[in-house]
C-alpha cells in the first residue's frame, strides 16, 4: 500500500468516525449507527470511534477551548474533538518531534489500543476528512488552524483540564459521584475501566467439541488463545469473530466471564422447565442449554433480537423446536409465556443502564441521564413482579444487571424481598465489579450484579 493511499484511506476513516461520534452525542448508540462503518475502511474508522469514546469527555472539553461556537456540522465538531485526540495520542508516544515528545502528558493515561499515526499525518489527513464532510471551504481551514495551535500549545490545554473531573475520567458528573458514594475505595479502579479495551472472550460449546480442540484450532491459525476456565478461552490478534475457527460449526459463544457466571449460578438440571424472561439476543439461553437437558422458554419484547436469539441458537445446533419455545412478548403485559409454565427455574436477566459493561460499550456513559435509574428500576420491579408467580414452589429465579449502579442491584434485590414474603435469598455473587484486564486478572471482566431467590414450599 502506498502511502498516499494510506493517507487516503486514513482521512476517509476520520470522516467515517467522526459521522458515527455525532450521532452518538445525538442520542443514537454505536451500535445502531455501524452499518456506516463499511468498505476497507471500517477497521481504522471503527479503531477511532473506539478510542475517542474511551476519553470522549477529554476530546469535549478541548473541543470547547477550540472552539468559540460550534460547527453547524455536528460531524465536523466530532471530528475537531477526535483529531485533537489522535493528535495528543501523537504527541504523547513522540511520533513527530523531539519537541512535541517532551511535552507533558496529560493525567489520563492512555489505552493501550490507541490508534497512533505520526503528527504531520494526523494533521494533513484532518484537513482532508473536514473537505470530505463538508464542502464549505472553511471547514479544512478550521481544522488545521486548531491542530496547528495544539501543536504549540498543548500544554495550555493539558493544564486546563487537570481539575476538570470530566475531562479526566470520562464520565458525566451525575455518573461519577454514584460511583463514587456507592464505592469509595474502588471508584477510581471502577472509573479507569473504560479506558481499556477488553479482551475477546470466548464460552465453548462443550454440546458439540471440547476446550482444548477450539485452543488448538486457533493456535493453528497463529491466533493467541489461553483457557480461562474448563469452558473459557480468551483469543488476541483476532479479525472479524465471524472469520475465527469453529464459528460456523457453533463451537463457542462470544460471552464475557461474568455473564458467564449466571447460567452457572441458575444451576440448570436435566428435565427443568427454565424460563429466560429477557432472552436476546440469546447468550444466557444458550449457556443454559449446554449445561442441561431442559425445556426452555426464551422471551423477548424486541422481535428483532429475538429472531437474533434463533440464529444464534441454530448456529449453535441447540434450535431444538421441541425443547425449545422462542416468544415474542413483553412478560409484564402479556400471557403468552405463562402457558409453558410453572417454572422450575427463572433466568431474569433484566434492562438496566448497563453501566457495569462500559468498557465493552464505551458510549453508554454519552447516552445515558440519572433519570434513566428510575425508569429501568421501576421497569425491573414490574418484571419481577410479574414473573415470581410463575414459579413452581421450590424453585429459583436469579436476577441478574450488567450494572453498577446501587438501585438496580442490591436495592432491587432488597425491595423484591420485601414485596414477596415466600421468597428466601439463596447464595450468589451479589455485585461483581468492573476489572481491567492486567490489575488482578488476564483479561479482565465486566461488572454484574446477581441475586437468587427460592421461592418457599
Amino acid at each position: 500500500m502506498t502511502q498516499s493511499t494510506q493517507k487516503t484511506n486514513l482521512a476517509h476513516a476520520l470522516s467515517l468516525a467522526a459521522q458515527c461520534l455525532a450521532d452518538v452525542e445525538s442520542g443514537r448508540s454505536l451500535s445502531a449507527v455501524l452499518y456506516k462503518l463499511e468498505g476497507p475502511n471500517r477497521p481504522a474508522a471503527l479503531a477511532l470511534v473506539s478510542h475517542a469514546l474511551r476519553f470522549w469527555g477529554l476530546g469535549r472539553t478541548w473541543r470547547s477551548m477550540a472552539l468559540s461556537k460550534r460547527a453547524s456540522s455536528a460531524a465536523l465538531n466530532s471530528l475537531v474533538g477526535l483529531s485533537l485526540l489522535m493528535l495528543d495520542v501523537a504527541m504523547q508516544k513522540g511520533e513527530g518531534s523531539a519537541e512535541a515528545a517532551s511535552v507533558p502528558s496529560h493525567q489520563s493515561p492512555l489505552s493501550s489500543d490507541a490508534p497512533v499515526y505520526p503528527v504531520h499525518t494526523i494533521v494533513d489527513q484532518s484537513v482532508r476528512a473536514a473537505r470530505l464532510l463538508i464542502s464549505a471551504p472553511f471547514a479544512p481551514r478550521l481544522i488545521n488552524a486548531i491542530l496547528r495551535r495544539f501543536q504549540r500549545e498543548r500544554a495550555i490545554f493539558v493544564e486546563a483540564v487537570t481539575n476538570d473531573p470530566v475531562a479526566r475520567y470520562g464520565y458525566p458528573v451525575w455518573w461519577q459521584k454514584r460511583v463514587q458514594q456507592a464505592y469509595p475505595a474502588q471508584w477510581e479502579a471502577i472509573l479507569s475501566v473504560s479506558r481499556h479495551k477488553p479482551a475477546l472472550v470466548l464460552r465453548v460449546n462443550t454440546r458439540v467439541t471440547t476446550l482444548q480442540t477450539v485452543i488448538e484450532a486457533m493456535q493453528a491459525q497463529n491466533l493467541e488463545a489461553q483457557a480461562l476456565t474448563e469452558v473459557a478461552l480468551s483469543v488476541r490478534n483476532t479479525g472479524a469473530v465471524e472469520s475465527l475457527p469453529g464459528y460456523d460449526a457453533g463451537w463457542w459463544s462470544v460471552q464475557d466471564l461474568s455473564a458467564q457466571r449466571a447460567a452457572q449460578i441458575l444451576a440448570p438440571f436435566d428435565g427443568a422447565k427454565v424460563l429466560d424472561a429477557c432472552a436476546a439476543p440469546g447468550g444466557k439461553s444458550s449457556h443454559l442449554l449446554e449445561l442441561a437437558q431442559i425445556e426452555l422458554t426464551a422471551v423477548d419484547a424486541d422481535a428483532r433480537r429475538l429472531a437474533m436469539t434463533k440464529q444464534n441458537l441454530s448456529r449453535l445446533q441447540l434450535m431444538d423446536p421441541d425443547c425449545v419455545h422462542l416468544i415474542h412478548a413483553d412478560v409484564r403485559k402479556s400471557q403468552s409465556w405463562r402457558a409453558n409454565g410453572p417454572y422450575d427455574l427463572i433466568l431474569a436477566d433484566v434492562p438496566c443502564t448497563a453501566s457495569g459493561i462500559v468498557r465493552r460499550h464505551p458510549d453508554i456513559p454519552w447516552l445515558r441521564r440519572e433519570s434513566d435509574l428510575k425508569q429501568t428500576t421501576h421497569l425491573q420491579r414490574e418484571i419481577l413482579d410479574a414473573l415470581w408467580s410463575s414459579l413452581k414452589p421450590g424453585g429459583r429465579l436469579l436476577l441478574a444487571t450488567c450494572s453498577v449502579f446501587e438501585e438496580e442491584g442490591e436495592q432491587q434485590a432488597q425491595a423484591f424481598l420485601s414485596r414477596f414474603a415466600d421468597a428466601k435469598r439463596q447464595p450468589a455473587p451479589g455485585q461483581i465489579l468492573p476489572m481491567a484486564a492486567g490489575e488482578q486478572h488476564a483479561t479482565g471482566f465486566d461488572g454484574f450484579f446477581y441475586a437468587l431467590f427460592e421461592k418457599g414450599i
